[in-house]
């Protein structure tokens, strides 16, 4: 069997496959990016905002144990199997939204979402860095995020406009297509890449000793300084994303009408997306570490001014702020996980990586909750800006540098 051949020429067709497939990953998250906080509010009756995030506690859990489990799975058992496997979970998404009765089956349907996102982001993820090899890894990483967040935009950007009419059904119908074309690609024309990543492996230095999963964990949370500044700012920034997605909309409501909403929700992600095309690159470049840092306090920058800022302008220009910022971050830092973790270990590294990050989901949650009930919306958005900023001096004091000089 001929051994497979790493870079993005030799496996453009797959790989642009994957960037497609990611689309539509981020696309299922679009779709309740505008509409779910105002529907607990506006047909639930869900009072507390506590209570209003708690489907984000449940997205945020379930995606990052999703995560940690995919990473050292698909070193076990391939990486299409789990990708397939997610999109057969993503399948009742969007009927049970459409159909719930309750709120507690708005929880569930996140449940199945956060399981959803957990498999197909992280295989599409893994197998982009599988098929480029070590030399493009910050380009193909930014590809996947700009194709996941622009999904998240589109989607965002659309079921704004479908939401002015009515909340539901409308706006969740284009899930089913989604998950439907999702299952179908990924079972009939996207192939194994496993292969990929033990060819590389052959080609480098044999790690020190074949590590454990429980020596991996320690190792990418906090035996090594690199992975654990990223895990640490990967949580913030989920952190801060989740507030975001959940209060933001509730904090607009009432300032500007639900399709203006709707393109603040797109602007974000979109810019997020877009500017990776760049940032994944650059950061092969330029270098990991100051991008991350320099991102974390632009973010904290557009997450104040929602609060200092006052009407549409101003809030688009933030959501652009936040947008830059998190794109100087997201593809740099799993750049930077992938960097430091050997390819034997690398998938379970990313998984370990992911968990922290996409435990910031349900940890911003609560957090922006309690504050947000405490002492208002605002006091809530602030707080969160402020640890944003905290991040971002970790990730400068406690980083080293990943990217190796000669491919600067």
């Amino acid at each position: 069997m001929s051994t497979p051949v790493l870079g993005l020429r030799a496996n453009w067709r797959q790989f642009a496959l994957l960037v497609v497939l990611n689309a539509f990953v981020g696309a299922m998250v679009g779709l309740e990016r505008t509409v779910l906080p105002l529907l607990a509010e506006q047909e639930f009756a869900v009072a507390s905002k506590a209570a209003v995030l708690s489907f984000l506690v449940a997205f945020g859990v379930v995606k990052a144990l999703a995560n940690l489990a995919a990473g050292s799975l698909s070193d076990r058992y391939g990486r299409k199997r789990l990708l397939v496997l997610g999109w057969i979970i993503g399948l009742p998404v969007a009927p049970l939204i459409i159909v719930a009765p309750s709120w507690s089956w708005i929880i569930a349907a996140n449940v199945l979402l956060g399981v959803n996102q957990g498999l197909c982001w992280s295989m599409t993820v893994v197998m982009k860095i599988d098929l480029v090899g070590p030399r493009r890894r910050g380009f193909a990483l930014g590809l996947n995020e700009f194709a996941g967040y622009l999904g998240v935009s589109v989607a965002a950007l659309a079921t704004g406009y479908l939401a002015a009419d009515a909340l539901r059904p409308a706006p969740f119908y284009p899930g089913i297509a989604l998950s439907l074309v999702g299952l179908v690609l990924s079972l009939g024309f996207v192939r194994e890449t496993a292969g990929h990543a033990r060819a590389e492996a052959s080609m480098g230095p044999a790690p020190e000793a074949r590590l454990s999963f429980r020596d991996v964990f320690r190792r990418t949370t906090w035996g090594d300084r690199a992975l654990f500044a990223s895990s640490q700012a990967g949580l913030v920034n989920n952190l801060n994303d989740g507030m975001a997605w959940g209060l933001l909309p509730v904090f607009l409501f009432g300032r500007l009408p639900i399709d203006e909403i709707g393109i603040i929700a797109a602007t974000y992600p979109g810019v997020w997306g877009l500017a990776q095309l760049a940032t994944g690159a650059m950061s092969d470049r330029l270098g990991r570490k100051w991008m991350i840092a320099g991102g974390m306090w632009v973010q904290a920058g557009g997450i104040f001014l929602f609060v200092l800022g006052d009407g549409l302008m101003a809030w688009l220009a933030a959501a652009a702020l936040l947008g830059l910022g998190t794109a100087l971050v997201y593809p740099t830092l799993l750049a930077a996980v992938s960097d430091v973790a050997h390819p034997d270990w690398r998938a379970s590294a990313v998984g370990v990586y992911r968990l922290w990050r996409d435990l910031g989901y349900a940890i911003g949650a609560i957090v922006a909750g309690t504050v947000a009930d405490a002492f208002g919306i605002p006091a809530a958005i602030g707080a969160v800006g402020g640890l944003t900023a905290v991040s971002g001096v970790v990730v400068a004091l406690a980083m080293y540098e990943t990217l190796p000089a000669r491919r600067r």
